[in-house]
């Protein structure tokens, strides 16, 4: 049950970081004041993130016991979600080349899983 909590927790904490900084990259003027302003609003959210993000870390290492397998997995998690992010709001298709980044990051999860 903790890959359950940690998966969606991870998932969570990541969407939103995400999601900011691409609507950041959108739709905020690229003035440091603007820029500024908006990343202080933004605050109750990175906290959040950063709350879900810990937990999710915390729960995986209790599920592997294998802080670097947890680690690795988030940072597989955080670039699928980059692709997703880019295809919403900057409508970035993704080609046959970040695929196959995606594919061998995914097999060095594997191999390292493997004992």
């Amino acid at each position: 049950m903790h890959y359950v909590y940690s998966f969606f927790l991870l998932v969570g904490g990541l969407s939103i970081i995400n999601a900011v900084f691409s609507f950041q990259s959108k739709h905020i003027d690229p003035h440091f004041w603007e820029t500024a302003k908006f990343q202080l609003l933004m605050l109750p959210l990175f906290y959040i993130a950063n709350l879900c993000i810990g937990y999710g870390v915390q729960f995986g290492f209790k599920a592997s016991n294998h802080l670097s397998l947890v680690l690795v997995t988030a940072k597989c998690l955080e670039i699928f979600i980059s692709v997703a992010m880019g295809f919403l709001f900057l409508k970035e298709i993704p080609n046959w080349k970040t695929w196959l980044g995606l594919g061998i990051i995914i097999a060095g999860v594997v191999v390292a899983k493997l004992k």
